[in-house]
């Protein structure tokens, strides 16, 4: 089922940012007094005053939790948009993000950051694929992948369905979100450096992936049928309400948990119940425990989770 490799459309290769990710409303959480960090090789001053205060507008707006020793990627990260915006100041900066919405959005996007892969924790897509195997219904099965990032999770959650159903058109629904629309877009697109698909087998990359030539020698892009089976869209877990329908028959949200506290992670939790089915499975990262929200999931081992018999029913 294999195409001739094609030409497609110029494009750059896409930039990967790496460490953490998005929290519930609420003050940021206080830390012991710290000198001021206004070294003298710095572009900018900026004090103490002035990471607190981008802590509490990250938390509070984006749920991402700051710990005290990001104060230097913070200023790496804000001293360029600083620089692109001519502010002379940290202050000044801020309070142009917070009133212009363009501003703000590049804000929470420089803070936000992604670690992916395709196929990452294998055996969750293992797991994923014995049920796929067993979906009976003639209704799509649906997946949610919560944080999408650059797209290599929900192009292996679609690769895993086509593989289940021996069919580049399997009757699966994909919905990918995320905080980052940067990362949204380059998920869109679906254009990746040789060096992000280079563990994957022959097989796979044969089947669905086209290797760009000529200009775009080096770039490998996604076949369209997998895109035609995914939906991105921009969802902040902290939102009053998340542009979605359930339910759904597996949810993936790894590695996000991680970044939030327990009262958040509870309340973001609480919030995944109804959207998924009683049968369902919750995937979580490799270091994440839900015990703490045992009255929500339960553990079925190796990071998947299901709703308790009482959520169930």
């Amino acid at each position: 089922m294999s195409e001739k490799p094609q030409l497609f459309p110029r494009v750059s290769p896409p930039g990967v940012k790496t460490g953490g990710r998005p929290s519930v409303t609420g003050q940021a959480a206080p830390v012991s007094a710290r000198p001021s960090i206004a070294a003298p090789e710095r572009e900018f001053a900026f004090s103490n005053a002035d990471f607190e205060r981008v802590r509490a507008l990250i938390y509070q707006h984006a749920g991402i939790s700051l710990s005290p020793i990001k104060q230097d990627m913070v200023y790496s990260r804000l001293a360029r948009r600083l620089r692109a915006r001519g502010d002379r100041t940290f202050a000044e900066y801020l309070d142009r993000a917070q009133r212009e919405p363009d501003e703000w959005e590049t804000f929470v996007n420089s803070l936000t950051t992604n670690l992916t892969s395709f196929f990452r924790e294998a055996h969750h897509f293992d797991i994923l694929a014995e049920r796929l195997k067993k979906h009976l219904s003639k209704a799509p099965f649906r997946i949610w992948c919560s944080a999408a990032s650059t797209g290599e999770e929900p192009y292996s959650l679609a690769i895993t369905a086509c593989e289940a159903f021996n069919t580049l058109a399997p009757p699966v629904q994909i919905v990918a979100t995320d905080i980052d629309t940067n990362v949204l877009a380059t998920a869109q697109k679906g254009v990746y450096g040789a060096d992000r698909v280079e563990r994957l087998s022959r097989e796979r990359m044969q089947r669905f992936f086209l290797r760009g030539t000529g200009t775009q020698e080096g770039l490998v892009r996604v076949r369209p049928d997998l895109q035609r089976l995914i939906e991105f869209k921009r969802i902040n877990l902290l939102d009053k309400s998340w542009a979605l329908q359930g339910p759904f028959d597996a949810m993936f949200c790894r590695n996000v948990m991680i970044y939030f506290d327990k009262p958040t992670q509870h309340a973001i939790l609480e919030r995944f119940v109804p959207l998924l089915k009683p049968d369902g499975l919750l995937f979580a990262g490799h270091s994440e425990s839900f015990l703490h929200a045992a009255d929500l999931f339960r553990s079925m081992g190796r990071t998947v989770y299901e709703r308790t018999p009482a959520r169930a029913r």
